[in-house]
C-alpha cells in the first residue's frame, strides 16, 4: 500500500510548494499534509470496516435462510460493535490542531498517530478472517457460537483501541 502522506504531498498545488519555501511556513504545510493524510487514512479504514459490516449483514440473512434464528441476536451485537467503530473513526477529529488552537500537536505526535491508525488495517483483515470462520461454521452449529463471539470481540477491541487514540498525545507529554 502506498504511503498516504506521500500521495497528499505529491498532489500539492504550485502555491503550496512555493509557500513551503517561506521560513516557518513549511512546518505548517507539513502539518496540513499530515492532517489530510490522517483524514484519508481514517476514511479508508472506515471503508474497510464497512465492507466487513456488510458481510455481517449478509451472513445474518444467510442464517435466517438456514433457520438459525437463535444466532441472529449475537450477530447483530457484533454488527453494532462494527457500526460503532465505523461511526467513531469517520467522525473523529483530525490528527492535527489548527494554527490558533490551544493544544498544538507536533510533527512527532502526528507520525505516532499515523502509525497507530495503520494498525486498524490489520484489524480489518483479522475481522475479515473471523467472518470467514463464521461463514464456514454456518453448517457446523458446534463452532458457530464461538466464531460469532470472536467477531464481536474483534469489533469491540477495535472500538476500544480507537478510544485510546488520544493516548498517543498524552503519552508524549510525560
Amino acid at each position: 500500500m502506498t504511503d498516504l502522506f506521500d500521495q497528499v504531498t505529491d498532489s500539492q498545488d504550485v502555491f503550496k510548494k512555493l509557500a513551503s519555501k517561506i521560513p516557518g511556513f513549511s512546518g505548517y504545510v507539513e502539518r496540513q499534509n499530515r492532517r489530510a493524510a490522517d483524514k484519508l487514512m481514517r476514511e479508508t479504514i472506515a471503508d474497510r470496516f464497512q465492507e466487513q459490516w456488510k458481510r455481517t449483514s449478509q451472513l445474518q440473512t444467510d442464517m435466517i435462510s438456514a433457520g438459525m434464528l437463535s444466532y441472529i441476536d449475537d450477530m447483530e451485537r457484533a454488527a453494532i460493535q462494527m457500526r460503532t467503530f465505523i461511526d467513531k473513526i469517520r467522525t473523529a477529529s483530525y490528527g492535527y490542531s489548527g494554527l490558533f488552537d490551544a493544544v498544538k500537536i507536533n510533527e512527532e505526535e502526528l507520525a505516532k498517530l499515523y502509525s497507530f491508525d495503520q494498525g486498524f488495517f490489520l484489524a480489518a483483515e483479522e475481522l475479515g478472517r473471523a467472518l470467514d470462520n463464521v461463514e464456514a461454521s454456518i453448517n457446523d452449529e458446534a463452532g458457530l457460537p464461538a466464531a460469532i463471539r470472536n467477531v464481536a470481540t474483534l469489533a469491540r477491541q477495535s472500538t476500544e483501541a480507537f478510544e485510546r487514540r488520544s493516548e498517543v498525545f498524552t503519552s508524549s507529554e510525560a
